[in-house]
Protein backbone atom coordinates (compact mmCIF):
# COMPACT_ATOMS: atom_id res chain seq x y z
CA UNK A 1 0.00 0.00 0.00
CA UNK A 2 1.22 3.53 -1.55
CA UNK A 3 1.23 6.34 1.19
CA UNK A 4 1.64 8.78 -1.43
CA UNK A 5 -1.03 7.19 -4.22
CA UNK A 6 -3.43 7.45 -1.40
CA UNK A 7 -2.80 11.21 -0.83
CA UNK A 8 -2.74 11.59 -4.58
CA UNK A 9 -6.44 9.78 -4.38
CA UNK A 10 -7.63 12.28 -1.76
CA UNK A 11 -6.54 14.87 -3.52
CA UNK A 12 -8.76 13.85 -6.60
CA UNK A 13 -11.44 13.59 -4.23
CA UNK A 14 -11.46 17.09 -3.02
CA UNK A 15 -10.74 18.65 -6.57
CA UNK A 16 -13.46 17.07 -7.89
CA UNK A 17 -15.63 16.93 -4.37
CA UNK A 18 -17.42 20.49 -5.14
CA UNK A 19 -19.01 18.71 -7.75
CA UNK A 20 -21.05 16.77 -6.19
CA UNK A 21 -24.30 18.34 -4.64
CA UNK A 22 -23.41 15.57 -1.81
CA UNK A 23 -20.15 16.80 -1.02
CA UNK A 24 -21.53 20.79 -0.86
CA UNK A 25 -24.57 19.53 1.13
CA UNK A 26 -22.28 17.89 3.58
CA UNK A 27 -20.65 20.89 4.25
CA UNK A 28 -23.15 23.26 4.27
CA UNK A 29 -25.29 21.33 6.72
CA UNK A 30 -24.06 21.81 9.94
CA UNK A 31 -24.60 25.71 9.44
CA UNK A 32 -27.89 25.39 8.34
CA UNK A 33 -29.13 22.31 10.90
CA UNK A 34 -27.43 24.81 13.37
CA UNK A 35 -29.69 27.55 12.32
CA UNK A 36 -33.15 25.81 12.34
CA UNK A 37 -32.10 23.87 15.86
CA UNK A 38 -31.30 27.28 17.45
CA UNK A 39 -34.21 29.53 15.97
CA UNK A 40 -37.00 26.32 15.78
CA UNK A 41 -36.15 24.16 18.04
CA UNK A 42 -33.73 25.15 20.88
CA UNK A 43 -36.38 28.08 21.00
CA UNK A 44 -39.08 25.75 21.95
CA UNK A 45 -37.30 23.19 24.08
CA UNK A 46 -35.05 25.94 26.24
CA UNK A 47 -36.46 29.84 26.33
CA UNK A 48 -34.58 32.04 27.84
CA UNK A 49 -36.72 34.84 29.57
CA UNK A 50 -36.82 38.47 28.44
CA UNK A 51 -36.75 40.88 31.30
CA UNK A 52 -36.70 44.69 29.49
CA UNK A 53 -35.57 47.11 32.35
CA UNK A 54 -36.18 51.04 32.03
CA UNK A 55 -33.27 52.33 34.30
CA UNK A 56 -33.63 56.03 35.36
CA UNK A 57 -31.11 56.03 38.27
CA UNK A 58 -28.05 53.10 37.71
CA UNK A 59 -29.94 50.68 39.81
CA UNK A 60 -28.05 47.52 41.05
CA UNK A 61 -30.43 45.53 40.10
CA UNK A 62 -29.50 46.57 36.65
CA UNK A 63 -26.02 45.01 36.61
CA UNK A 64 -27.41 41.76 38.31
CA UNK A 65 -29.75 41.06 35.89
CA UNK A 66 -26.66 41.93 33.37
CA UNK A 67 -24.53 38.89 34.73
CA UNK A 68 -27.24 36.47 34.88
CA UNK A 69 -26.97 33.67 32.21
CA UNK A 70 -30.56 32.75 32.57
CA UNK A 71 -32.25 35.36 31.91
CA UNK A 72 -32.17 37.83 28.87
CA UNK A 73 -32.01 41.61 29.59
CA UNK A 74 -33.12 44.27 27.04
CA UNK A 75 -33.02 48.32 28.03
CA UNK A 76 -34.98 50.93 27.48
CA UNK A 77 -34.57 54.42 27.82
CA UNK A 78 -37.79 55.23 29.26
CA UNK A 79 -41.19 53.59 30.91
CA UNK A 80 -43.18 54.54 27.78
CA UNK A 81 -40.22 52.65 25.51
CA UNK A 82 -40.55 49.96 27.90
CA UNK A 83 -44.39 49.66 27.85
CA UNK A 84 -44.12 49.79 23.88
CA UNK A 85 -41.41 46.59 24.03
CA UNK A 86 -43.76 44.97 26.33
CA UNK A 87 -46.96 45.64 24.20
CA UNK A 88 -45.36 44.34 21.01
CA UNK A 89 -44.24 41.21 22.71
CA UNK A 90 -40.45 41.77 22.53
CA UNK A 91 -39.77 40.94 26.30
CA UNK A 92 -41.72 38.96 28.04
CA UNK A 93 -42.15 41.54 31.86
CA UNK A 94 -40.86 44.68 32.24
CA UNK A 95 -39.38 46.50 34.92
CA UNK A 96 -38.91 50.28 35.76
CA UNK A 97 -36.81 50.95 38.35
CA UNK A 98 -37.24 55.05 39.29
CA UNK A 99 -34.29 57.48 39.89
CA UNK A 100 -33.44 56.89 43.14
CA UNK A 101 -34.65 53.36 43.87
CA UNK A 102 -31.84 51.75 45.46
CA UNK A 103 -31.34 54.64 48.04
CA UNK A 104 -35.12 54.38 48.47
CA UNK A 105 -34.96 50.74 49.26
CA UNK A 106 -31.94 51.11 51.84
CA UNK A 107 -33.79 53.91 53.80
CA UNK A 108 -36.94 51.88 54.51
CA UNK A 109 -39.37 52.93 52.48
CA UNK A 110 -41.36 50.86 50.18
CA UNK A 111 -40.86 52.93 46.28
CA UNK A 112 -43.49 51.83 43.85
CA UNK A 113 -41.87 48.97 41.05
CA UNK A 114 -43.74 48.66 37.96
CA UNK A 115 -43.97 45.02 36.36
CA UNK A 116 -45.52 45.08 33.11
CA UNK A 117 -45.94 41.48 31.79
CA UNK A 118 -47.14 40.47 28.48
CA UNK A 119 -49.88 38.11 27.36
CA UNK A 120 -48.12 36.32 24.88
CA UNK A 121 -45.29 35.03 27.81
CA UNK A 122 -45.39 31.67 29.48
CA UNK A 123 -46.00 31.34 32.99
CA UNK A 124 -43.16 29.80 33.76
CA UNK A 125 -41.02 32.70 32.73
CA UNK A 126 -43.79 35.42 34.61
CA UNK A 127 -42.80 33.52 37.62
CA UNK A 128 -39.43 33.28 37.34
CA UNK A 129 -38.95 37.09 36.29
CA UNK A 130 -41.04 38.30 39.15
CA UNK A 131 -39.02 35.64 41.89
CA UNK A 132 -35.86 36.98 40.59
CA UNK A 133 -37.31 40.83 40.77
CA UNK A 134 -37.86 40.22 44.51
CA UNK A 135 -34.70 38.64 45.31
CA UNK A 136 -32.93 41.28 43.17
CA UNK A 137 -34.67 43.67 45.26
CA UNK A 138 -33.73 41.88 48.87
CA UNK A 139 -29.94 41.96 47.72
CA UNK A 140 -30.28 46.00 47.40
CA UNK A 141 -31.77 46.77 50.92
CA UNK A 142 -28.87 43.89 52.16
CA UNK A 143 -31.75 41.59 53.43
CA UNK A 144 -31.72 37.76 52.38
CA UNK A 145 -34.92 35.83 51.69
CA UNK A 146 -36.85 34.52 54.36
CA UNK A 147 -36.74 30.59 52.54
CA UNK A 148 -34.77 28.98 50.67
CA UNK A 149 -35.74 26.77 47.35
CA UNK A 150 -34.04 23.84 46.50
CA UNK A 151 -34.98 21.56 43.37
CA UNK A 152 -35.47 17.96 44.32
CA UNK A 153 -36.75 15.59 41.34
CA UNK A 154 -39.46 12.90 42.90
CA UNK A 155 -39.86 9.89 41.37
CA UNK A 156 -37.17 7.76 39.13
CA UNK A 157 -37.62 9.87 36.09
CA UNK A 158 -34.45 12.11 35.56
CA UNK A 159 -34.09 15.82 34.65
CA UNK A 160 -34.09 15.87 30.96
CA UNK A 161 -31.07 18.28 29.41
CA UNK A 162 -33.46 18.35 26.03
CA UNK A 163 -31.32 21.14 24.72
CA UNK A 164 -27.39 19.52 25.06
CA UNK A 165 -29.18 16.09 23.93
CA UNK A 166 -30.48 17.91 20.28
CA UNK A 167 -26.87 19.02 20.30
CA UNK A 168 -25.62 15.46 20.51
CA UNK A 169 -27.99 14.12 18.07
CA UNK A 170 -26.81 17.19 15.52
CA UNK A 171 -23.24 15.86 15.93
CA UNK A 172 -24.52 12.49 15.43
CA UNK A 173 -26.56 13.89 12.07
CA UNK A 174 -23.04 15.57 10.91
CA UNK A 175 -21.11 12.57 11.57
CA UNK A 176 -23.03 10.22 9.59
CA UNK A 177 -23.69 12.52 6.65
CA UNK A 178 -19.68 14.24 6.43
CA UNK A 179 -18.14 10.18 7.58
CA UNK A 180 -20.45 8.16 6.42
CA UNK A 181 -23.03 8.84 3.25
CA UNK A 182 -20.50 11.79 1.56
CA UNK A 183 -17.71 9.31 1.15
CA UNK A 184 -20.19 6.30 0.44
CA UNK A 185 -21.63 8.16 -2.15
CA UNK A 186 -18.53 9.49 -4.03
CA UNK A 187 -17.52 6.19 -4.48
CA UNK A 188 -20.52 4.62 -5.76
CA UNK A 189 -20.59 7.36 -7.87
CA UNK A 190 -16.92 6.66 -9.34
CA UNK A 191 -18.91 3.09 -9.79
CA UNK A 192 -21.59 4.17 -12.09
CA UNK A 193 -19.38 6.65 -14.21
CA UNK A 194 -16.62 3.58 -14.46
CA UNK A 195 -14.07 6.05 -13.47
CA UNK A 196 -13.55 3.43 -10.29
CA UNK A 197 -12.19 0.77 -13.32
CA UNK A 198 -9.96 3.44 -14.74
CA UNK A 199 -8.27 3.71 -11.88
CA UNK A 200 -7.40 0.31 -11.09
CA UNK A 201 -6.48 -0.49 -14.16
CA UNK A 202 -3.17 2.15 -12.89
CA UNK A 203 -1.10 0.78 -10.09
CA UNK A 204 -3.68 1.99 -7.42
CA UNK A 205 -5.33 -0.82 -5.60
CA UNK A 206 -8.76 -0.99 -4.27
CA UNK A 207 -7.20 -0.70 -0.17
CA UNK A 208 -5.86 2.06 -1.61
CA UNK A 209 -9.18 3.96 -3.02
CA UNK A 210 -11.05 2.28 0.04
CA UNK A 211 -8.75 4.01 2.41
CA UNK A 212 -8.40 7.11 0.59
CA UNK A 213 -12.51 7.40 1.11
CA UNK A 214 -12.28 6.78 4.24
CA UNK A 215 -9.83 8.93 5.24
CA UNK A 216 -11.61 11.99 3.61
CA UNK A 217 -14.54 10.77 5.45
CA UNK A 218 -12.35 11.10 8.57
CA UNK A 219 -11.22 14.64 7.95
CA UNK A 220 -14.43 15.96 6.98
CA UNK A 221 -16.30 14.35 10.00
CA UNK A 222 -14.04 16.16 12.65
CA UNK A 223 -13.58 19.64 11.32
CA UNK A 224 -17.83 19.62 10.76
CA UNK A 225 -18.68 18.06 13.77
CA UNK A 226 -16.29 20.43 15.99
CA UNK A 227 -17.76 23.42 13.66
CA UNK A 228 -20.99 22.43 14.92
CA UNK A 229 -20.02 22.21 18.39
CA UNK A 230 -18.50 25.63 18.16
CA UNK A 231 -21.83 26.69 16.30
CA UNK A 232 -23.72 25.68 19.61
CA UNK A 233 -21.34 26.50 21.75
CA UNK A 234 -20.99 23.56 23.19
CA UNK A 235 -17.37 23.00 23.47
CA UNK A 236 -16.32 21.40 26.87
CA UNK A 237 -13.82 22.19 29.27
CA UNK A 238 -12.56 18.58 28.21
CA UNK A 239 -10.98 18.52 24.86
CA UNK A 240 -8.98 15.57 24.92
CA UNK A 241 -11.70 13.43 25.61
CA UNK A 242 -13.62 15.51 23.23
CA UNK A 243 -11.27 15.07 20.68
CA UNK A 244 -10.80 10.99 21.22
CA UNK A 245 -14.96 10.59 21.37
CA UNK A 246 -14.78 12.54 17.66
CA UNK A 247 -12.35 10.09 16.45
CA UNK A 248 -13.41 6.77 17.10
CA UNK A 249 -17.10 8.42 16.14
CA UNK A 250 -15.76 9.47 13.08
CA UNK A 251 -13.53 5.78 12.63
CA UNK A 252 -16.79 4.21 12.91
CA UNK A 253 -18.99 5.89 10.76
CA UNK A 254 -16.31 5.83 7.62
CA UNK A 255 -16.38 2.12 8.41
CA UNK A 256 -20.23 1.79 8.23
CA UNK A 257 -19.83 3.81 5.08
CA UNK A 258 -17.32 1.80 3.59
CA UNK A 259 -19.41 -1.20 4.47
CA UNK A 260 -22.82 0.39 2.32
CA UNK A 261 -20.57 1.98 -0.60
CA UNK A 262 -18.89 -2.18 -1.37
CA UNK A 263 -22.35 -3.37 -0.93
CA UNK A 264 -24.79 -1.07 -3.13
CA UNK A 265 -24.29 -1.31 -6.62
CA UNK A 266 -26.16 2.27 -7.50
CA UNK A 267 -27.27 5.34 -5.77
CA UNK A 268 -30.28 4.29 -5.70
CA UNK A 269 -29.13 0.93 -3.59
CA UNK A 270 -27.06 3.25 -1.17
CA UNK A 271 -29.80 5.63 -0.48
CA UNK A 272 -32.36 2.68 0.15
CA UNK A 273 -29.36 1.41 2.55
CA UNK A 274 -28.87 4.16 5.10
CA UNK A 275 -32.81 4.85 5.12
CA UNK A 276 -33.73 1.18 5.95
CA UNK A 277 -30.19 0.57 7.90
CA UNK A 278 -29.95 4.10 9.67
CA UNK A 279 -32.68 3.58 12.54
CA UNK A 280 -30.44 0.65 14.04
CA UNK A 281 -27.17 3.46 14.31
CA UNK A 282 -29.33 6.47 15.40
CA UNK A 283 -31.06 4.23 17.81
CA UNK A 284 -29.18 4.79 20.78
CA UNK A 285 -30.58 8.32 20.65
CA UNK A 286 -34.02 7.69 21.33
CA UNK A 287 -33.25 6.07 24.81
CA UNK A 288 -32.04 9.60 25.83
CA UNK A 289 -35.36 11.00 25.28
CA UNK A 290 -37.12 8.39 26.58
CA UNK A 291 -35.25 7.75 30.21
CA UNK A 292 -37.76 5.08 31.46
CA UNK A 293 -37.20 2.29 28.48
CA UNK A 294 -34.91 -0.33 29.87
CA UNK A 295 -31.58 1.01 28.73
CA UNK A 296 -29.56 -1.91 28.54
CA UNK A 297 -31.04 -2.14 25.22
CA UNK A 298 -28.67 0.98 23.77
CA UNK A 299 -25.59 -0.85 24.41
CA UNK A 300 -26.98 -3.71 21.91
CA UNK A 301 -26.27 -0.88 19.15
CA UNK A 302 -22.41 -0.35 17.81
CA UNK A 303 -22.93 3.52 18.01
CA UNK A 304 -23.64 3.58 21.59
CA UNK A 305 -20.23 2.97 22.54
CA UNK A 306 -19.39 6.74 21.14
CA UNK A 307 -22.28 8.35 21.34
CA UNK A 308 -22.73 7.25 25.31
CA UNK A 309 -19.58 9.12 26.01
CA UNK A 310 -20.15 12.32 23.97
CA UNK A 311 -23.37 12.70 25.76
CA UNK A 312 -21.52 12.04 28.91
CA UNK A 313 -18.83 14.87 28.11
CA UNK A 314 -21.93 17.71 26.87
CA UNK A 315 -23.73 16.82 29.83
CA UNK A 316 -21.26 16.16 33.15
CA UNK A 317 -18.19 17.32 31.53
CA UNK A 318 -16.93 13.66 31.67
CA UNK A 319 -12.74 13.18 31.30
CA UNK A 320 -11.00 10.93 28.91
CA UNK A 321 -10.57 8.52 32.12
CA UNK A 322 -14.41 8.30 32.94
CA UNK A 323 -15.38 7.27 28.90
CA UNK A 324 -11.80 5.37 28.34
CA UNK A 325 -13.50 2.02 28.99
CA UNK A 326 -16.58 2.51 26.63
CA UNK A 327 -14.36 4.33 23.62
CA UNK A 328 -11.94 1.13 24.11
CA UNK A 329 -15.15 -1.11 23.49
CA UNK A 330 -16.12 1.27 20.15
CA UNK A 331 -12.60 0.66 18.97
CA UNK A 332 -12.73 -3.20 19.71
CA UNK A 333 -16.27 -2.86 17.17
CA UNK A 334 -14.08 -0.55 14.68
CA UNK A 335 -11.02 -3.40 14.53
CA UNK A 336 -13.99 -5.96 13.93
CA UNK A 337 -15.47 -4.17 11.07
CA UNK A 338 -12.12 -4.22 9.14
CA UNK A 339 -13.11 -7.95 8.12
CA UNK A 340 -16.03 -7.01 6.55
CA UNK A 341 -14.79 -3.95 4.82
CA UNK A 342 -12.01 -6.12 2.92
CA UNK A 343 -13.68 -8.74 2.24
CA UNK A 344 -16.18 -6.62 0.58
CA UNK A 345 -13.29 -4.72 -1.26
CA UNK A 346 -12.16 -7.82 -2.57
CA UNK A 347 -15.15 -8.86 -3.97
CA UNK A 348 -15.91 -5.52 -5.55
CA UNK A 349 -12.52 -5.61 -7.11
CA UNK A 350 -13.58 -9.43 -8.71
CA UNK A 351 -16.59 -7.61 -9.91
CA UNK A 352 -15.17 -4.68 -12.02
CA UNK A 353 -12.50 -7.09 -13.47
CA UNK A 354 -15.04 -9.43 -14.64
CA UNK A 355 -17.17 -6.22 -16.37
Amino acid sequence: MSISRTLSLIGKDLRMGPRSPVFVFALLMPILITFLMQVVFLTLFDPKPRLGIADLGHSEITRSVAQMEGIELVSARTATELRLLVERHDVDAGLVLAAGFDEAVRSGKRPELPLYVSGESLASSRILLAITAIDLVREVERRTAPVEVTLEPVGDAQILPVTEIIVVSLVMFVLLMTGMFAPAFMLVEERERHTLEAILVTPVTMAEVLLSKALLGFIMAIVMALLTLILNRSLTAEPLALLATLAVAAIMCCEIGLIYATTAKDAKTLYSLTKTLNIFIIGPLFFYFFPSWPQWIAKLFPTYWFINPLYEIATHGASLADIGPELAVALGICAVLVVPISLLGRRLQVKLAAG
